[in-house]
């Protein structure tokens, strides 16, 4: 059992993200495996983050937990769904989906800094993302805006590697922060961390993370939950992941025939 402790709730929500240390240690082979099982047959969202002639790979794939084994056991049987209710006071926790993220040695492209939430169809302050290393991370970890979570308006979304806007109308978002150019302004957390630690972070945290100059892989699973009030919303496009056939109305709950309710544990 992890307990999640009043100080880590209460960081998570003061600053919209927090880190975990040995959350997932006891699953770090089950990822590692999954993560394996994913590249070595990517699904239908999979992409490669590069442009030509540019270093490394950084490849990246998600909603693929009902085909590979592992990733369903991680889902809902370790410590994440509990922790996920814990972290958005939440009664209930929704499994949305998961996420692979994968740079190899000598990847110099960062994760460009972004919302998660203006991607998705999901409107609602109970939410959470687990960002999973089954790497030791020093300078290519997750790095959040600290309290980002809280702005008044989302942060325009960019495709990564077209790098243009994910919505035709940009009006009603912020321009993509800088931390590095106004870090007085952005003020930034940032961890080093251990196979099997987590970084939690609401949907509406503006993250990035820097390239992997180092010699070893970066592979890290993400896993993403949401509470209680979370509810359908149109957005402007086909969000990300698009979810097609899905037929909910605006204000619904996610339906739970897609999106299972992992806590409280029915076994």
């Amino acid at each position: 059992m992890h307990n999640i402790t009043p100080s880590q709730i209460d960081a998570f929500a003061r600053d919209g993200a927090v880190c975990l240390p040995g959350l997932f240690a006891d699953w770090v082979d089950v990822i590692k495996d999954g993560i394996a099982a994913n590249m070595e047959n990517p699904g239908p969202y999979a992409a490669e983050n590069l442009h030509a002639g540019e270093a490394g790979r950084f490849f990246d794939d998600y909603c693929n937990w009902q085909r590979i084994p592992a990733f369903a056991d991680i889902m809902a049987s370790s410590p994440a769904p509990e922790a996920a209710a814990s972290l958005m006071q939440s009664h209930t926790a929704q499994f949305f989906h998961d996420h692979v993220l994968v740079k190899e040695p000598g990847t110099s492209k960062p994760t460009p800094w972004h919302q998660d939430a203006p991607y998705y169809f999901v409107e609602g302050k109970q939410t959470v993302s687990f960002w999973i290393p089954v790497d030791p991370v020093k300078d290519a970890s997750l790095r959040v805006i600290a309290g980002s979570h809280k702005w008044d308006k989302m942060v325009l979304p960019v495709r990564w590697l077209a790098e243009d806007n994910f919505y035709a109308n940009d009006d009603d978002f912020l321009p993509v922060p800088d931390p590095d150019v106004e870090p007085d302004k952005f003020p930034t957390l940032e961890w080093a961390m251990q196979p099997g630690d987590a970084v939690a972070f609401d949907f509406r945290a503006v993250h990035g993370a820097r390239g992997n100059m180092a010699r070893t892989r970066r592979r890290a699973l993400s896993l993403r939950y949401v509470g209680d009030d979370a509810r359908y919303v149109t957005r402007q496009g086909p969000t990300s992941p698009p979810f097609p056939g899905h037929d909910m109305q605006d204000g619904a709950r996610l339906r739970s025939d897609w999106f299972p309710v992992v806590w409280p544990n029915k076994e």
